[in-house]
């Protein structure tokens, strides 16, 4: 109890949500009726940020800092992800890169105002705690960290709705429609209720459901083109017209929703070891991971993309599994800087319903030559490859001569 008692200041990463709600409350009854500031990271998630101010002050906190997050959030932590083409089990990484960011700056605000200690929502079966904690780490190593889910006698989020209602905690939401979401500019993600089994279908056609676009079969008949242009791997154009990346995002998700893009219904291996269920929303960066592969394809060469590709598995786990402030993930970042040098040009595409399709990719920096590769006439020597063939196969031909001499 003596350890609770010294902690006169706690720094809470405040969302609004669910979980931050009740925690205001649950801190000051048990950490000696401590200050709580609270700190919301403003990454893009739009009018869930609207009255968050008198919420939180209204559940017991002292202040409410909203910072705008939204430019190093594109930046620094998706356009690195990006430029790796880096995807974790499919999915790309919307609620795992944000946590850093946001973590990062929550840190900062708890050294000025000299709190005792940093609190978050986390439960103890996700990833988040383990993304928001590692960071935590690596910028203020002796801060006392406290997660309610790991005390607190609350099991479900059943218990924390009964807590909420016991504590005059104002929600905006209910016990039926209580899906577990994480939303920013990037994405949105779904979780829990029906989609905790598997063998459901996710109510794509449900009103409600998806909040940043439609499903395929409600999509327009009509296809749509878009043009995105890149300068050293990161998006700087959208239809000949120079943007800079967040406003692309934006608008590729309005244009991606529009056409059921970037929907992705996955059972993923959490890093705390157990599986879990989740349906993401990507519309705006599905297309532009989609348009910076198609432009790699010209623009780096073979062992680069091989060994690029190799290298976006393991920046992926970093990202997923809370590592990003790593030496080993800022190495892979320099390696995939270096590789991006070229990755300028444009792609234009095909939306429609669902469906991204390639219409063209063009690069000053292009490695691909028709004249090289067409069916027609060229300087391309086709003898050539005899000799080039008789080199690569000669240990398979040896290994069979030597076989036949043994079986004689």
């Amino acid at each position: 109890m003596s350890d609770k008692n010294s902690i006169k200041k706690v720094v809470l990463a405040y969302s609004g949500g669910l979980d931050t709600s009740i925690i205001i409350p649950w801190l000051k009854e048990n950490y000696n009726n401590c200050e709580v500031v609270a700190v919301s990271g403003d990454v893009g998630q739009g009018t869930e940020l609207d009255g968050l101010e008198e919420k939180a002050k209204k559940t017991g906190a002292s202040k409410l800092y909203i910072e705008d997050l939204t430019d190093e959030f594109v930046d620094d932590f998706i356009v690195p992800t990006l430029k790796a083409g880096a995807k974790y089990e499919g999915y790309l990484l919307g609620t795992s890169f944000a946590r850093p960011v946001i973590a990062k700056r929550i840190v900062e605000i708890a050294l000025k105002e000299g709190a005792d200690a940093i609190c978050h929502g986390c439960t103890g079966k996700g990833n988040d705690q383990v993304r928001f904690e590692l960071t935590i780490k690596a910028f203020a190593p002796k801060m006392k960290i406290i997660a309610p889910w790991r005390e607190w006698d609350l099991r479900s989020r059943d218990d924390e709705i009964d807590y909420a209602e016991a504590h005059n905690v104002p929600l905006k939401i209910n016990r039926e429609t209580n899906y577990s979401k994480d939303k920013n500019l990037w994405h949105l993600s779904h979780e829990g209720l029906d989609l905790e089994d598997p063998g459901l279908e996710p109510q794509y056609n449900k009103a409600g459901f998806l909040e940043l676009g439609v499903s395929p079969e409600q999509a327009p008949d009509k296809a749509e083109y878009v043009e995105i242009g890149f300068t050293q791997g990161v998006p700087t154009s959208i239809d000949g017209k120079a943007a800079s990346t967040k406003d692309i995002i934006y608008k590729l998700n309005i244009l991606g929703g529009k056409h059921g893009i970037g929907l992705f219904d996955v059972v993923e291996n959490r890093l705390v070891g157990m599986k879990s269920r989740g349906v993401y929303e990507t519309p705006g960066g599905t297309i532009l991971y989609h348009a910076h592969e198609v432009l790699e394809t010209i623009t780096l060469d073979k062992e680069t993309t091989h060994t690029k590709e190799t290298l976006a598995i393991k920046f992926a786990e970093l990202v997923y599994n809370g590592l990003w402030f790593t030496p080993l993930r800022e190495a892979i970042s320099a390696f995939v800087d270096k590789t991006q040098e070229s990755v300028t040009g444009k792609v234009r595409l095909k939306l429609y319903k669902g469906n991204i399709i390639n219409a063209g990719v063009w690069s000053d920096y292009s490695l691909y030559s028709e004249e090289l590769a067409s069916f027609g006439e060229s300087d391309y020597d086709q003898k050539e490859s005899e000799g080039f063939i008789n080199l690569y196969g000669l240990p398979v031909k040896v290994k069979a001569l030597l076989d036949e001499q043994r079986e004689k």
